[in-house]
């Protein structure tokens, strides 16, 4: 890809079941990690990505969301997809494409908090990017993560290639919540409720599908001991070893 996406979905609309009883009032991407909401740690690394335009869509407490982002001064702009009934990962992103343009766009969940390695993630995706991929994923290791993550989700080899794991297999990688979709992709799937990943699945038996492996510090923010840890730990990674 010669240049960054400009345009981004953030995916906020979830009930956030896991992260109860913390979620039972406030949007789960509302919570606070070291002193910031969660969406805005991930629209800061939009911004800082070159971002200029972010959809969100919004379901749970939806006027507290929108209230809050539009209480927000800083860039990128951000433009509200409303969701009257949940549809989803992928269907959230499918409704929303008349806001996203026409070129290759992040997509980001809401709850996603990461710390770049030695280069942006973000850029690194966008580099890695290629016109004949539909979608490229950001994957973690799956060691790396102290919460509890099953026998993880994917393989991949080293050309980039992603595969499902086979039955009971234990493999090295975790999808970290960021991507890069083409419009064109996601428009052949019909309009409704379906997951993202429908859309990976297609891509994956097209060779469409690639991934590449995050290199600096990611957060599983599940559940309110997650939650917990991760503050522990990015307030360590700060501030550095105390005694």
């Amino acid at each position: 890809m010669s240049t960054k996406p400009t345009r981004a979905m953030l995916l906020a609309a979830g009930l956030g079941t896991r992260m109860r009883p913390l979620s039972n009032e406030t949007p789960k991407p509302m919570l606070p990690l070291g002193g910031r909401a969660l969406i805005d740690l991930a629209l800061d690394r939009l911004a800082d990505a070159g971002v200029r335009d972010v959809v969100v869509n919004t379901h749970f407490k939806a006027d507290r969301l929108e209230a809050h982002l539009a209480a927000r001064n800083e860039t990128p702009r951000i433009h509200i997809h409303h969701e009257d009934e949940l549809l989803e990962t992928g269907g959230g992103v499918r409704a929303a494409l008349s806001l996203l343009g026409d070129d290759p766009f992040f997509v980001v969940n809401g709850d996603s908090v990461w710390l770049d390695g030695p280069s942006p993630a973000l850029g690194r995706m966008a580099q890695a990017w290629d016109d004949d991929i539909d979608v490229l994923l950001l994957f973690h290791r799956t060691y790396q993560v102290q919460a509890e993550v099953g026998l993880g989700d994917f393989v991949l080899d080293p050309l980039g290639a992603v595969r499902r794991p086979k039955e009971l297999e234990i493999v090295p990688y975790l999808y970290a919540g960021l991507q890069i979709l083409r419009p064109s992709f996601v428009a052949t799937a019909e309009p409704g409720r379906f997951s993202m990943n429908m859309l990976w699945d297609r891509a994956i038996e097209a060779g469409r599908l690639r991934a590449i492996v995050h290199d600096g510090l990611w957060f599983h923010l599940s559940t309110p001991t997650d939650l917990a840890d991760a503050e522990f730990a990015l307030h360590g990674a700060v501030v550095g070893a105390t005694t």
